[in-house]
This record gives C-alpha cells, sequence and structure tokens, in this order.
C-alpha cells in the first residue's frame, strides 16, 4: 500500500487471506501457534525465520493493527500495547536506564506525570518539565545527561499546541529522541513524523476505536526504538489481545470520515460557545481566538474533536452545568462516537497537584468536552439549556 492515500491505506492495509479466502480478517483467539517440527520452534525462537510463536510475542491481529497505523502515521514500524499509558510507560521503560533524563511539557495527562514524577525517579531518571509553548525554556532543559523529549501536541485538556518543526530541530541538535503523543490529533489530522519524530505514542482506546469499546495503545516510529519497545512488551506482557486489534484494526478503515466529522462538530459547537453569556473563554485550535490559531493551520489539518470551555463561576457553576447536560455523558474517555464532557481538576487531572494543574490553565472552571457524531444543533441546544 506503500505510496497510496490515507484512506486506501486504511481499509486495504491487511494480512493475507487464508485458504478461505475471506475479505474480512479472522479472529486469531488463540494463545500460541504450532511448529511443523522442532527445528523450525528452535529457528523461530532463535529469530532465524519468521513466524507467531505466541500471542504475547505476536499474533496476526496485532501485527495488522500495528503495521496499518504505522503506514498511517508515516513510520517505520509498530507495535501494539495493551493500553495507551503502558504505550508511555513501555516507551520510558524501554530505551531510558539509570542515570538519564528527560525533557517534558508541563501540560501532559496526569497518569503521565505521575510515572515521570513518582516512577522513574525510583530508577534515578530525572525530568525536567518546560512550558512547551516557550522556546527557550526547552533550549535551557538540555542537560549533558538528556536522552528523550515527551509532550503532547494537542494538550490536554488545555488545547495548547507544541510546535513540532522547532522541536524536530531541538532533538537533531542534542540528540535526543523526539517522542509526541499524537492521541488528540489521530494521524489523519497530524504526522509528527514529517517534522523528524522518532516516537509517536497513541491511545487507541480514543479516536482510533471511536466507539468506546476497547482499550489499546500504540508505539510507532523509527524502528530502531520500535524494536526495542517491543523486546520490553515481549518479555514484560503488556501485550493488546489479539480480539481488540482486530476492533481496532477495523476501526481506522472510518477514521477519517469519523474525524471529518467529528472536526466539523467541534467548530461549530465551538462557535456557538464564544457567544454564551456564560462561557468566559472558549480553546479550540480551530478557532481565530486560539492563541496558536497559526500554528495548528500550519501542523494541523483540521482543529480536532476537543472543544474545553472555561465557564463563569469557577466549580460550582461547572458541576452545575454538568449536571444538566441530557445528551452529553459524563465520563472520564474522549474519542466516542457519543460526546462526552469532563471536569478535568476533579478526575483526568485530579491527582496532579493543584498549583501544576492552574500553571497549564486547568483552573476549576475548565470543562473538558469531546464532541461527538450526533446533530451538532442538538449538543448545542444541551449546553443552552443546562445553563439554565
Amino acid at each position: 500500500m506503500e505510496g497510496k492515500g490515507f484512506e486506501t491505506r486504511a481499509i486495504r492495509t491487511q494480512i493475507e487471506q487464508s485458504q478461505h479466502r475471506e475479505h474480512s480478517a479472522p479472529l486469531f483467539l488463540t494463545s500460541s501457534f504450532t511448529f511443523d517440527d522442532a527445528e523450525m520452534g528452535a529457528a523461530l525462537f532463535a529469530g532465524e525465520q519468521q513466524g507467531n510463536l505466541y500471542s504475547r510475542f505476536s499474533n496476526p491481529n496485532t501485527d495488522e493493527f500495528a503495521s496499518k497505523l504505522a503506514s498511517l502515521e508515516g513510520a517505520e514500524a509498530g507495535v501494539a500495547t495493551a493500553s495507551g499509558m503502558n504505550a508511555v510507560f513501555t516507551t520510558f521503560a524501554a530505551l531510558l536506564q539509570a542515570g538519564d533524563h528527560i525533557i517534558a511539557a508541563r501540560a501532559i495527562f496526569g497518569n503521565s506525570t505521575y510515572i515521570l514524577n513518582e516512577i522513574l525517579p525510583k530508577w534515578e531518571i530525572t525530568c525536567t518539565f518546560v512550558d512547551a509553548r516557550n522556546p527557550e525554556e526547552w533550549e535551557a532543559a538540555v542537560q549533558p545527561n538528556s536522552k528523550l523529549v515527551f509532550f503532547e501536541t494537542p494538550t490536554n485538556p488545555t488545547l495548547d499546541l507544541i510546535d513540532l518543526e522547532f522541536v524536530g530541530a531541538l532533538c537533531k541538535k542534542h540528540n535526543l529522541v523526539y517522542t509526541v503523543d499524537n492521541c488528540f490529533a489521530t494521524p489523519y489530522l497530524q504526522r509528527p513524523s514529517e517534522y523528524g519524530a522518532d516516537l509517536i505514542i497513541h491511545s487507541a482506546t480514543k479516536w482510533i476505536d471511536g466507539q468506546g469499546r476497547v482499550l489499546g495503545g500504540a508505539i510507532v516510529g523509527k524502528a530502531q526504538y520500535v524494536d526495542a519497545c517491543y523486546g520490553f512488551i515481549r518479555r514484560t506482557g503488556p501485550s493488546m489481545s489479539p480480539f481488540n486489534a482486530w476492533v481496532l484494526s477495523k476501526s481506522l478503515e472510518t477514521l477519517a470520515v469519523r474525524m471529518d466529522r467529528h472536526c466539523s462538530n467541534a467548530l461549530a459547537f465551538a462557535q456557538a460557545l464564544e457567544k454564551h453569556p456564560d462561557v468566559e473563554r472558549v480553546i479550540y485550535p480551530g478557532l481565530p481566538s486560539h492563541p496558536q490559531h497559526a500554528l495548528a493551520q500550519s501542523q494541523m489539518d483540521a482543529g480536532g474533536g476537543m472543544v474545553s470551555v472555561v465557564v463563569k463561576g469557577g466549580i460550582e457553576r461547572g458541576r452545575t452545568i454538568l449536571n444538566g447536560l441530557k445528551i452529553f455523558s459524563l465520563t472520564a474517555n474522549l474519542g466516542d462516537a457519543r460526546s462526552i464532557a469532563t471536569h478535568p481538576a476533579s478526575t483526568t487531572h485530579s491527582k496532579t497537584p493543584k498549583t501544576t494543574r492552574e500553571a497549564v490553565g486547568i483552573t476549576d472552571g475548565l470543562l473538558r468536552f469531546s464532541i461527538g457524531l450526533e446533530t451538532v444543533a442538538d449538543l448545542i441546544e444541551d449546553f443552552n439549556q443546562a445553563c439554565q
């Protein structure tokens, strides 16, 4: 499928048909695979022959999903993980060792912050957090033992953008492993590999699945780094299940058409809320009012499906609005066909220290909306009636 369009690769990248000539890739729900003889088993374990051994190591379904996502990201290789957070942790655990230093954006998911602050220091791996919008902070954070850069763009939940081209140049200058969480944008809207990223991480649970059905994560990028991550997964066990991989590979077939509607709905929702009297600020990369709108236009193909809103009246008013919603679901997930509303300060980022939250803009009045595929006029009306 090399050289074909995004949608064609998403739909037509499949494992080889079996003797049954199935049109849709079948499920391979097996824990292990047999050998023709003892010599074949020895050759497979020695790496002298390619093939499936055990579903913790590889499986046709997980291989199809990982290779398809790698193709869509323009990456050399990919590996699937049990969840998005495992993809984050695996990247750190596989590539870093005692004495190494990470440079990370302050505005990242709360659990990623926890890993960097609480787990990695036990292994003598340190981290410096920067305001990733500020080029001077990036450069000042580089140390002789700096090994890896990690950030999200757009960020969760404040929807700040990080300049992918700038970070690419910084990483090349200092020989840093350039690692991007591309969950919010997906490869349909943004491809960090075009800016030199070494690794791209996904929580496939979100937009890639698109219907809130299964957990999954993925790491794609340059083969040398993906191979190191694969070795860690193979030996420690956080592999994706074949069933989840089968679901996610199917989901990628409709990613383009889904994201088109998510983005158009999100833009219309954001435009409507900019005029609402109960709203202090609407944050959406597709709006001209976003301070990095020009950057969004240069490195993203559309604004994405997430809209954040700062409401007047702080946490109490925010909770009143959430409790009044009738169409939006109240859940911690995102990227679903169903629209979702969340209060990050008390849920997804509740474990992040308050001072850290507020420093990156996660105030008590901030609400995060994952805009789904419903009729957008109904979503706007749902917010309006919840404010009454």
